[in-house]
């Protein structure tokens, strides 16, 4: 049985929760990297130990983390997604275009949350880990992510 080291008490009177949201402006289907303005954020708040949770307030766009090196990663994965939702259905709904429905479903498929610790003052990302916003339709659009930090 997995026995965690304990490197932290928990102090509940020094615990703290702030709530902050971001714009991000998109330009059609792709990854919009979030990562620096979220870093930049967390950072401000001063805290030490947290988590830190992501939620997207829209139901045609996500949010993911993936590898924020080579481009062609997030080129491929558009890709993908495309190939598995084609665009032309048969859907029921199409009142708002024929982009909307591929929309919900490949948000549906991927992720509207997430959460990422905090340890020593600094987001626990991997070296190739970056913060996307993940625009599924086609026009430009103003996503709205919300944040939350809990912790010390």
């Amino acid at each position: 049985m997995y026995q965690p080291q304990v490197q932290q008490r928990y102090c509940p009177e020094k615990m703290q929760q702030i709530t902050h949201s971001f714009n991000t402006d998109t330009n059609g289907p792709g990854l919009y990297e979030i990562t620096t303005p979220v870093v930049n954020w967390c950072r401000q708040q001063g805290m030490q130990s947290a988590l830190l949770t992501l939620f997207i307030q829209h139901t045609s766009a996500s949010l993911t983390i993936q590898e924020n090196a080579d481009p062609d990663v997030g080129r491929d994965l558009q890709d993908f997604f495309s190939r598995i939702v084609p665009r032309d259905g048969p859907y029921r709904h199409t009142a708002e275009g024929p982009d909307d429905m591929p929309a919900h479903i490949k948000a549906a498929l991927t992720q509207t949350q997430l959460t990422i610790p905090l340890h020593h003052g600094q987001l626990v990302l991997g070296t190739w880990q970056g913060i996307y916003v993940f625009e599924h339709r086609d026009h430009r659009h103003r996503r709205s992510v919300v944040v939350h930090l809990l912790g010390d």
